[in-house]
């Protein structure tokens, strides 16, 4: 009998070392586990032993490698090696990589900002249902459009005939807007009047361009040189497809003082000449 169980209990350990040997799984001892806390509650898994608890990687994140902490990405992104896309020294274990997504390029939610993938948006979606906010869908591919907002709107400008001087406006918007500037006037019965720029003025330039930053235009109208006739308002108005946006500055003209200032080398006090 005694026998019987010696070989029942060798046996038992036997199989139980296969069993490690061939996965790699030992008895689950939860006390051994680390704590973890995720980015979102749908990222929670298990790890290969089906024991402890393990975060999923999500975009950029590190995935695979050859230890017992290897990672496995978030569903719908692929582990990339990055010797793929980078060389030199890296934080990432030997034989790791990092998640990315399987669809690439930027998305419009639901919420009406512009995430950098689909993954992304998934993820965000899963932190706003986790906060209880509910949940974001893609709306489509690409960034979301938005109407124009001036950003930086025209000055109030006081200056003398003869001068330089020039109002400028900047403008944030998807699609890229057009930016037109016009004079207001007033009708005697009090109708705003618009005349575009440059129209026939010799002495008015206006000119638009890109940036400075993502998004952005700037646009600017000189006159030079000015004249009485240049005071008033000036408009600055973009539009796009999604709506439209203005802002408003205004240039003051004083006459041009041709008379200088001449000291009296007598009393040390200066006179107009």
């Amino acid at each position: 009998m005694q026998h019987f169980l010696f070989l029942l209990i060798i046996s038992l350990c036997l199989h139980q070392l296969h069993e490690v040997g061939a996965t790699g799984c030992g008895p689950c001892v939860k006390d051994d586990c680390r704590s973890v806390t995720c980015a979102a509650p749908e990222l929670l898994t298990k790890d290969e032993c089906n024991c402890c608890d393990r975060c999923l990687s999500i975009e950029g994140e590190e995935c695979g490698g050859r230890d017992e902490t290897r990672a496995r990405c978030a569903p719908g992104m692929v582990c990339v090696s990055r010797s793929s896309f980078e060389s030199g020294s890296s934080s990432f274990s030997e034989g790791s990589g990092f998640c990315l997504c399987e669809e690439d390029g930027a998305v419009c939610g639901s919420d009406g900002r512009t995430h950098a993938s689909v993954c992304a948006l998934r993820l965000h979606s899963w932190k706003t249902q986790s906060e209880g906010k509910g949940s974001v869908h893609k709306v489509h591919d690409g960034e979301c459009t938005f109407a124009p907002v001036i950003t930086v709107a025209p000055k109030k400008i006081h200056n003398v005939t003869g001068a330089q001087v020039y109002l400028s406006c900047e403008v944030k918007a998807i699609p890229t807007p057009s930016i037109l500037w016009r004079k207001v006037t007033e009708s005697p019965k009090g109708i705003r009047l618009f005349e575009e720029l440059p129209g026939d003025r010799v002495n008015v330039a206006v000119q638009v361009r890109g940036g400075p930053s993502r998004h952005e235009s700037s646009s600017w109208v000189m006159i030079k040189p000015l004249t009485k006739e240049d005071e008033g308002t000036y408009q600055c108005h973009a539009t796009n497809m999604v709506g439209d946006a203005f802002a408003e500055g205004s240039i003051k003209v004083s006459a041009h003082n041709m008379r200088r200032l001449k000291k009296n080398h007598h009393s040390g006090s200066e006179v107009i000449v």
